[in-house]
């Protein structure tokens, strides 16, 4: 841990993401969105820019603007002269975002199932192989590399209907949310079984089947609730 200021700044134990050297300031906002999601990266805590950056293998500058996005999106506050603290969602704010979600993302699965055509199947098969990559982080407990995946793969799905802007907006939401209860669902060996249904969606969407994608879609998001609920919304300890 770093002093600034009298203020015990934290730095990121493991690290928070990899960083793919074509965009690193997108890269770094997307692996410290899933470093707030997952809660490795802990409410009430503050993080200086100079400690995430050393973490990262970047300079400041691309970490202290990737915050700064953060911050426009409520996901962290400014401490002058000391860094960032990690805003803690109130259970209100939780419960909205989970309810925005299944009113967009419910009916557009369906709409996406209901025109599955053939030859949408090979941007399927590619969704199925990140669910295979989403099931190997689970087994493995990397959390941050499995909120990454697990982003990806739902907009991904959401993307075939071809409404950008929605993408866009499910991304947001995902991105304000809080899995505080994700490790204790690691730990235990059921997060794996969880992500299994992500093959399953992939199944009902070849066959057309708009109540049984429904369904899926309405449970898989109303996992969110539980995930975070068993983390009592406290971080995971270390």
């Amino acid at each position: 841990m770093d002093e600034i200021e009298g203020v015990e700044v934290v730095r990121v134990d493991p690290p928070v993401g990899v960083i793919r050297r074509s965009s690193v300031r997108e890269d770094i906002v997307e692996a410290l969105r899933a470093a707030l999601i997952s809660g490795s990266m802990r409410p009430g805590e503050v993080y200086s820019a100079p400690a995430l950056a050393s973490d990262f293998g970047v300079s400041a500058t691309p970490v202290r603007e990737a915050m700064l996005e953060l911050v426009r999106e409520d996901m962290v506050e400014v401490l002058p002269n000391k860094g960032f603290r990690v805003r803690r969602p109130t259970d209100a704010e939780l419960d909205e975002l989970v309810e925005m979600r299944l009113l967009l993302e419910v009916p557009i699965m369906g709409r996406v199932a209901a025109a599955y055509v053939e030859q949408q199947r090979p941007r399927l098969e590619e969704l199925r192989r990140l669910a295979v990559q989403i099931e190997g982080a689970a087994a493995e407990g990397n959390l941050v590399e499995y909120i990454q995946l697990d982003t990806e793969f739902h907009t991904g799905f959401l993307a075939l209907h071809g409404n950008a802007s929605l993408v866009q907006t499910v991304r947001g939401l995902r991105g304000r949310s809080r899995l505080y209860g994700l490790e204790t669902l690691s730990r235990s060996g059921r997060l794996v079984e969880t992500v299994r249904e992500h093959a399953e969606l992939i199944d009902r969407a070849i066959d057309s089947d708009v109540a049984g994608i429904e369904e899926l879609t309405t449970r898989h998001i109303g996992r969110v609730r539980t995930i975070w609920a068993s983390g009592e919304r406290r971080p995971p300890s270390s």
